[in-house]
């Protein structure tokens, strides 16, 4: 709201403007930018993504799912330092029907395509800078007694029973579906073949006794926990789909297939000849990183976040939820959803060749530049589509012109010649417009840029606790181009350090900048951790002043000393981010096939 009230205010005579300024609080110096210091300081958080299948090879959804939660965790620990209080975990469900026939399409056994596929996935998030502190993989001991400790807790409170199941099953999605979501479309033949109606993948009529859960006794506590809570699944509009799915019969959950007919997963304790459904398997996961069942997981499920594709929706926020109410425990604290991204406008699909490589593009863009699109991109509301000229664009106008040529401007020698962090002249740039004297140099729109700069930490968290990163990265791009607006107007390149007249408001242009790119730098850490250690190191500032509890804005214009002030600014680190449209070979396809 500041920067619309500044922006109209252009155009007016520079007392008109500063009298309709006055009103700006920014004489306010808080020790907690945030305000959220207290409620923060031990509070615990513990982020998922989904685990990954797999039959295939990771793509950039995958990435983009990884890519969230690694930012939304980064967040976190910025918000409270203490590594014991955030866990991340990530990882591979390695088994199901599915996993099984790709094994055998490959000529491998189940266990090699995991480990080999596995590999894959945690190759990409090294390469990626995904910091989870745990990587899961169904197939591991302590996964496998978690399960069956978990099917216990189920059947010992009357939650499972056994009977014939009969109906459509969907190899593919790895899920049953009634009569009413199956359709029929024309097949490679020619021939009429049953499909589900949501995936289009192929569907077969299953008939066989399995363990069956009691998934009916949970609609209205579903329907409760969801109307409780209208944030438990964000964005909203996910949360009112799954409300609307609940107003529907909620039939029993078929919880096992017939070993003989898949033998790649967990049996039944006490029934080798049944295995455990692949999603109870999976969902089962999340539990298994915290030390279910050991009672160490009490104390970190209340704060579980999951961040997942909208294709898994259901099986996280109505077969998961009801699960955990059926073990007693309660359904997620978040479940943050995101949808999916396409090629050009089009589906990505093996068929299509269309598949992107995002180690191809983490090569090609860097794996700032691309983590950077991704999430600045990125809307989890609807589809995103994907091409690489639009990566380019992005990334040289936001990172390599706006920011690199920002932070060239206040550091080269030539404007900065005694490297260090100027000082700032308060009679120059007083804090209160209506104080501007005949040494007065500040406008209205600066003042504006001090007050969307002041803001802008408070505004970040806001967006990253809405799930709403993309936000979070326009507001420091908008800030960005503020911050360019302010060194642009005052040329402080036509200014001269010798001159006294000069000096003061030349020192105090570039103080300012340097304030912003410090918090820019601070923001950005979540999302390009690299660009951003090497933008906070350029300006000198520390390892230990780089959380939010420490990012004081400009403390010199609220009167209070800067730590920075008169401090030698940090070594050269070259370009900040390099343009990429010097190389267009790079733009070449990123597909593989």
């Amino acid at each position: 709201m500041l920067r619309i009230s500044a922006f109209r205010l252009l155009g007016r005579t520079g007392a008109s403007r500063l009298s309709l300024l006055e009103d700006f609080s920014l004489r306010h110096y808080s020790s907690d930018p945030l305000g959220v210091r207290e409620d923060t300081r031990d509070a615990r958080a513990y982020f998922t993504t989904p685990i990954f299948y797999v039959n295939a090879a990771p793509h950039i959804g995958h990435l983009y799912s990884a890519l969230l939660a690694d930012a939304l965790c980064r967040h976190h620990r910025l918000r409270v330092p203490s590594a014991a209080a955030t866990r991340f975990s990530t990882g591979t469900d390695e088994h199901g029907l599915k996993i099984q026939q790709a094994a055998a399409a490959a000529g491998l056994a189940p266990s090699e395509l995991c480990d080999r596929v596995s590999a894959q996935f945690q190759q990409l998030f090294r390469e990626a800078d995904i910091s989870s502190t745990d990587f899961i993989r169904t197939t591991e001991a302590r996964h496998r007694m978690a399960v069956q400790h978990f099917w216990g807790v189920l059947k010992a409170r009357g939650l499972l029973y056994k009977g014939l199941y009969e109906g459509w099953y969907c190899a593919s999605d790895e899920c049953f579906l009634p009569e009413a979501k199956v359709t029929r479309q024309p097949g490679p033949s020619g021939d009429l073949c049953p499909v589900s109606l949501e995936s289009g993948h192929p569907v077969s009529w299953t008939k066989e006794e399995n363990y069956i859960f009691r998934l009916s006794q949970f609609r209205e506590p579903l329907q409760r926990w969801l109307r409780g809570d209208p944030q438990a699944i964000t964005p909203e509009p996910f949360h009112h789909a799954v409300l609307q799915w609940l107003e529907e019969e909620l039939p029993d959950l078929s919880v096992s297939r017939r070993s003989s007919h898949l033998h790649w997963g967990i049996p039944v304790p006490g029934d080798d000849s049944q295995t455990i459904y692949v999603w109870l398997d999976a969902l089962v996961n999340y539990l298994t990183v915290i030390g279910y069942p050991n009672a160490e997981f009490k104390s970190w499920w209340p704060t579980t976040s999951h961040i997942i594709g909208k294709d898994i929706l259901k099986f996280h926020a109505i077969y998961w939820p009801a699960l955990l109410l059926g073990a007693g425990m309660s359904p997620p604290h978040r479940i943050y959803v995101h949808s999916h991204w396409t090629v050009c406008g089009q589906k990505m699909s093996k068929s299509l060749g269309n598949v992107v490589d995002p180690r191809t593009c983490l090569d090609r863009y860097t794996v700032d530049g691309f983590r950077y699109f991704l999430l600045r991109q990125g809307v989890p509301n609807w589809d995103c589509d994907y091409y690489g000229e639009k990566v380019v664009k992005l990334l040289d106008s936001e990172l390599a012109f706006a920011l690199g040529g920002l932070l060239n401007r206040c550091t080269a020698n030539r404007i900065n010649p005694s490297g260090t962090y100027p000082a700032f002249c308060t009679t120059c740039f007083p804090s209160e417009p209506g104080l501007v004297g005949p040494s007065g140099r500040a406008q209205a729109e600066d003042y504006a840029l001090v007050s969307a700069v002041a803001t802008l930490p408070k505004q970040v968290a806001d967006h990253y606790d809405n799930f709403q990163i993309y936000k979070a990265l326009e507001a420091v791009s908008s800030c960005v181009r503020q911050t360019n607006g302010f060194v642009q107007r005052h040329a402080p390149w036509k200014l001269n350090w010798e001159s006294p007249v000069d000096a003061p408001w030349l020192g105090t242009v570039l103080h300012v900048a340097l304030e912003c790119l410090r918090v820019f730098g601070t923001l950005l850490q979540p999302v390009t951790p690299s660009l951003a250690d090497k933008l906070l190191s350029r300006l000198g500032v520390s390892a230990t002043e780089r959380g939010l509890g420490e990012l004081h804005f400009l403390p010199r214009f609220y009167g209070h000393p800067c730590p920075f002030e008169g401090r030698r600014l940090g070594p050269e680190t070259g370009v900040l981010f390099p343009r990429l449209d010097q190389s267009r070979a790079w733009l070449v396809k990123t597909h593989k096939t």
